[in-house]
């Protein structure tokens, strides 16, 4: 959601822009124009009744800044009902005052540029008008700047810099901080693309809320696929694209107090699982490597801490506390200056006091001596000098208390540098503690998961193992039941070559018989011969009767028969 204080800083920049002669008025023409196109740009309908009704009273003449501010709330900002395009009302503010302020033609960057550098001003900016960045607050910026840029922080570069700029007045105006930038006092040996990368992801982490952007896989809630997708961690959503151009997006997960994200070990092929949980539904994510997925687990817990703690985005968490340190470092600075300025002031009394006392003493001493002077001299003088030591005692005594609260105001400015010095130790402290913890994480869990690996590779070396001897116990009775199958098969064979030595004899003996026989037989041919069943086709008639030869036998005849009749006809 917007902040009023955040929107006020783009309009005055566009009103100080049409005050042209720089007098703190604007017409009312020009005042139209600029609620119209708010009105516009908010998406909230525009009364031009209203604005003269406001201005009924000062209808002549150029109208104060003053006098529009009471309008501004009244009757545009408060009746801001839905959300707006942030980035649109920013572009027509940008539009009506960097041309009449600024040319970027002669400087580093783009005009695209310079108009993320002027958003990024007024975030970081004081919430006082005229607008201005103070130091500790370039430093921030500048310091992120080069940090996005990949080179190097330069301390000494800065403290020069710092010292010239406290010559002038402390604080920087938005066009003075797009010049710096533009003029390359900083980002000497930077290529124009390089700076412009730098600006675009400074603007993207302060401005838009990015906190953590890049490629990972997700798993589809219908087809249960792994499609690569383009995330963006924003404080209160995870939203996903096609490609880093941020076109077209996929889909967003909204992040709530009841939310939590989880590790998951690797399954399907994937590694670098985890899980966001909703209310509604689940997310499964898998990272690059172990190091981005930490990274994203840890981003993620953030923002769901934030949300559950009812705390704003990081960046301005930590502009609050910037801005509330130095304004504890300056209430304190000051009551240290108002007590010096009441101890310069007491001692400027006492002093007058004193003085007042010698005079009176003077004035005493000669009374006394026109009036007594019955008395000794030597008396009188005695008395004198005691009071003027008194009073001289007196006076030493507060001038010794003087000096201590002088030592005293020395020292406390010392506390204050020194606790100055602490906190800034302290937050480096923070910093390295909380990267040292980020670090141990990520040794914890790569401890882990190597643990894990010993331990699945230690149980896949036990199952082996067991595999193994399963196997050779097995291959042994294999190996058993095949001796026994051979002996027994041996023992088949030699009971069949018996068998076959048997047969043998028996085939020999029956084919002797058998050759007898068919002597016999061919001796006898005509006489006798074998009984065979006969053929189921017609029966041939012969001299000798029906189916008196076979046809095997009767191709035989036919065939002797002819070679009988060629050899006669060639005996001719």
């Amino acid at each position: 959601m917007w902040l009023r204080e955040e929107l006020l800083k783009s309009i005055w920049h566009a009103f100080t822009a049409l005050d042209v002669d720089q007098r703190g008025k604007v017409s009312k023409s020009q005042l139209k124009v600029l609620s119209h196109n708010l009105c516009t740009v908010m998406k909230i309908p525009h009364d031009p009744v209203a604005l003269e009704e406001h201005f009924k009273d000062d209808d002549k003449g150029p109208l104060s800044n003053q006098g529009y501010m009471p309008y501004l709330n009244k009757f545009i900002l408060d009746k801001v009902q839905q959300e707006f395009d942030v980035l649109e009302f920013n572009k027509m503010c940008w539009t009506l005052c960097y041309t009449k302020n600024i040319s970027t033609k002669q400087l580093l960057i783009s005009d695209d540029d310079a108009f993320k550098v002027w958003c990024i001003f007024n975030f970081l900016s004081e919430d006082k008008y005229p607008l201005v960045i103070i130091t500790e607050e370039i430093e921030y910026f500048l310091r992120k700047l080069i940090e996005a840029m990949g080179s190097g922080w330069s301390e000494e570069k800065f403290a020069d810099y710092k010292l010239q700029l406290n010559t002038k007045k402390n604080c920087l105006t938005v066009w003075e901080l797009i010049e710096l930038l533009g003029m390359g006092y900083f980002t000497k040996g930077m290529n124009r693309q390089t700076l412009s990368m730098g600006i675009n992801e400074v603007y993207q982490e302060l401005i838009l809320d990015v906190l953590k952007q890049e490629y990972m896989m997700k798993k589809g809630h219908k087809r249960k696929n792994w499609t690569e997708r383009w995330f963006v961690l924003r404080p209160n959503s995870l939203s996903y694209y096609i490609c880093e151009d941020l076109v077209e997006k996929k889909g967003d997960i909204i992040l709530d107090r009841y939310c939590c994200v989880e590790s998951l070990p690797d399954k399907e092929g994937k590694k670098c699982l985890f899980i966001i949980k909703c209310t509604d539904k689940s997310f499964e994510i898998s990272a690059s490597d172990k190091k981005k997925k930490q990274e994203w687990i840890q981003a993620i817990q953030t923002c769901i801490q934030l949300l559950r703690l009812g705390l704003p985005s990081p960046h301005r968490e930590a502009r609050l506390r910037r801005r509330e340190l130095r304004q504890r470092q300056q209430a304190e600075e000051d009551n240290l200056a108002e007590r010096m300025k009441q101890l310069q002031v007491a001692n400027e009394n006492k002093q007058r006091q004193l003085e007042a006392m010698r005079k009176v003493l003077f004035h005493a001493q000669l009374t006394q001596c026109h009036t007594q002077e019955s008395l000794s001299r030597h008396v009188v003088r005695q008395q004198m000098e005691e009071q003027v030591a008194q009073k001289s005692s007196e006076l030493e005594q507060y001038l010794q208390r003087v000096r201590e609260l002088e030592d005293m105001y020395h020292l406390l400015e010392e506390a204050l540098e020194d606790e100055r010095q602490a906190k800034q130790d302290e937050e480096s402290m923070r910093k390295l503690q909380g990267r040292l913890l980020e670090e141990e994480a990520t040794k914890r869990a790569e401890l882990e998961q190597i643990h894990l690996q010993q331990q699945r590779a230690l149980s896949q070396t036990v199952a082996e193992k067991q595999e193994l001897v399963a196997e050779q116990q097995a291959k042994e009775r294999d190996l058993q039941a095949a001796m026994l199958q051979l002996e027994r098969l041996e023992t088949e064979r030699q009971g069949a070559l018996e068998q076959y030595e048997e047969v043998s004899k028996k085939l020999e003996r029956a084919a002797n018989k058998t050759k007898t026989w068919k002597d016999k037989v061919a001796k006898h041919e005509g006489l006798v011969r074998l009984i065979q069943p006969g053929h189921k086709g017609p029966q041939r008639i012969t001299n000798w009767g029906p189916a008196s030869f076979t046809d095997t036998e009767l191709e035989l005849r036919k065939k002797s028969w002819q070679e009988k009749k060629n050899q006669g006809d060639q005996a001719q």
